[in-house]
């Protein structure tokens, strides 16, 4: 009788965690489904199930066809570049200990920025873009990690190294964006539309490919599995390794994830602004601090919410498309002062 009264919580919670995942889960279908639907032409629902039809034939004759296709592999691509992003904003926060940390602020982005405006100065095909784009970051974030290695490395401490790290990586951002100003100054008016498109964050150009959902998905069975590790650290950080957490080991693992998640984002659609800001401290406003939930409820809820905020960026204004980083950061600013508020009156 006492183990079943002790178990009942722990029961009522792993269904309140089912319950929250199982709507998120749907809510993303039914953006990616709102998404192929709404645009410039509209298409009804006997339209998307003919085209439905039409794409699993591998016959995309029809114009409802070639739309469905080329709506779906847009929505598809801002899906997981909106939970890539999430789930870096998650752990970054986690890592550095700061609410105000997101996926660019230890200048990972920006290391993408330089080779990605490096091969749109020199080069014109797309895919040496997205490679330069993503060697960039990645070389910016080993940078960090041989900089701070020993700070990560470190066991003790509340802070961990954060502010050494956060240091380091504020320096390095503004190294990269002296870069990028002196090529967007270089760079000739046939090219530098296309720049600053790049450097707003657009998905008009993203292509569907299997390395961003590799990533995505890597780094989420990586987030679940160390969850319960990164509850221990936020709540009692200075006793987590006398508690058996290899304190060390688990936050280069969140740094490394949170660079390589980053990487991809921005490599893929270039830097879209406050999706790892934002959603992180929303769900964390709706559902709690746990990150069991918290990891797989925002990289679903970052993913809808770039769905939708690009299939208005591509509709509100059709046959003209918005950069999808007007819309985030027009649409985050208020959500985020909002929240301010409330927290403060709380």
């Amino acid at each position: 009788m006492h183990s079943s009264v002790l178990s009942l919580p722990l029961v009522i919670e792993r269904r309140r965690a089912f319950t929250v995942l199982a709507v998120m889960l749907v809510l993303a279908c039914a953006s990616i489904l709102f998404s192929c639907v709404v645009g410039s032409v509209s298409l009804s629902v006997p339209e998307l199930l003919s085209a439905l039809g039409d794409m699993l034939r591998g016959e995309p004759a029809s114009l409802a066809g070639t739309l469905l296709e080329l709506r779906l592999g847009r929505a598809l691509s801002a899906f997981v570049t909106g939970a890539t992003l999430a789930l870096a904003g998650v752990m970054m926060q986690a890592l550095l200990r700061n609410p105000l940390a997101d996926p660019y602020v230890l200048g990972v982005s920006g290391g993408a920025a330089v080779g990605a405006l490096f091969a749109m100065l020199f080069f014109t095909a797309a895919w040496l873009i997205d490679i330069a784009a993503f060697g960039g970051a990645v070389a910016v974030a080993f940078l960090l990690l041989l900089l701070a290695y020993r700070d990560l490395r470190g066991n003790t401490g509340a802070d961990g190294g954060a502010p050494m790290l956060l240091l380091t990586g504020v320096i390095v951002a503004s190294g990269c964006g002296a870069l990028v100003a002196l090529m967007l100054s270089l760079a000739p008016d046939n090219r530098l539309r296309g720049m600053v498109f790049w450097l707003i964050g657009d998905l008009s150009s993203t292509q569907m490919r299997w390395l961003p959902w590799t990533i995505w998905l890597g780094a989420l069975v990586f987030a679940i599995r160390v969850a319960r590790a990164v509850n221990v650290l936020a709540l009692h950080a200075e006793a987590a390794a006398t508690l058996g957490i290899r304190v060390g080991r688990l936050r280069q693992g969140l740094f490394l994830c949170s660079a390589l998640l980053t990487a991809s984002a921005v490599s893929s659609a270039g830097s879209i602004g406050f999706i790892g800001l934002i959603v992180p401290h929303a769900c964390r406003f709706a559902w709690g601090p746990d990150h069991r939930l918290l990891f797989p409820a925002a990289t679903l809820a970052g993913g809808s919410f770039l769905v939708l905020a690009d299939t208005l960026a591509r509709s509100v204004l059709a046959p003209q498309q918005l950069p999808v980083g007007v819309i985030t950061a027009l649409i985050g600013v208020p959500i985020f002062l909002l929240q301010l508020h409330h927290i403060h009156r709380k």
